[in-house]
């Protein structure tokens, strides 16, 4: 499928406004919408190269950059602080949710129809953010951290996962799991053997080729099943 990418910017709640970087099928059409969260990198090349991956599957996907041109440390610094304080509401949350505004003001974006992936800081804000905004259908957090407290996941929706075995995230897979499991959220949960963080980030050296494609296969088909593409 042929594709049509931008540099955007739009309204934010913690500053003025953020950039993003928008992939869309090319041609005319009403498509389900993908928000990208990235890493402590930010909006690099990676994360771009999701979005495009996102628009031939037949999805509008939004990289957001949530540093926008300020101190990635510090941004870094108030973002893990507030999963400790406010995990379920702090300002990186909040500018993702104006940022699902933005997409569904899109007259080729399908508002009833909208997830969101992320990885590492990212997946932990794609799962802490599903269970505070019901316009989310589906989310897949890639080596996240889960929210505080756990029973949030009650609130949240659909959610594919997908850690890697050798890190520490592995077991908030397993607790997270569990949860959903208790709290009868549809979900698929896969814990990699012999991978590392950012197993799916082929820039880095974890990178784990096999993983990431089965991460991948499993993310489009859960993501069809609940919001299309």
């Amino acid at each position: 499928m042929e594709i049509v990418t931008e540099t955007v910017t739009m309204p934010a709640h913690t500053i003025a406004q953020i950039g993003g970087y928008l992939a869309r099928p090319e041609g005319d059409g009403v498509y389900p919408a993908v928000v990208a969260i990235h890493e402590a990198f930010g909006l690099n090349a990676n994360i771009k190269q999701i979005t495009e991956r996102f628009a031939r599957e037949g999805y509008v996907a939004l990289g957001v950059d949530l540093f926008a041109g300020r101190s990635r440390i510090m941004c870094m610094f108030r973002f893990f602080a507030g999963f400790f304080l406010n995990a379920l509401n702090n300002g990186g949350i909040q500018d993702l949710k104006a940022a699902l505004t933005y997409l569904t003001d899109l007259s080729y974006v399908d508002g009833s129809r909208l997830g969101a992936v992320g990885y590492c800081m990212g997946g932990t804000f794609a799962i802490c953010w599903a269970c505070t905004d019901s316009r989310l259908r589906v989310v897949a957090p890639y080596y996240a951290l889960n929210p505080r407290p756990l029973e949030a996941v009650a609130r949240t929706c659909p959610v594919i996962g997908s850690y890697p075995a050798n890190d520490f995230t592995a077991s908030h897979g397993r607790k997270l799991d569990t949860a959903l499991d208790q709290y009868h959220i549809p979900h698929d949960i896969k814990i990699y053997p012999n991978t590392r963080h950012a197993f799916a980030n082929s820039d880095l050296g974890s990178f784990d080729e096999a993983a990431a494609q089965d991460a991948w296969q499993r993310t489009l088909e859960f993501f069809k099943e609940h919001i299309g593409g």
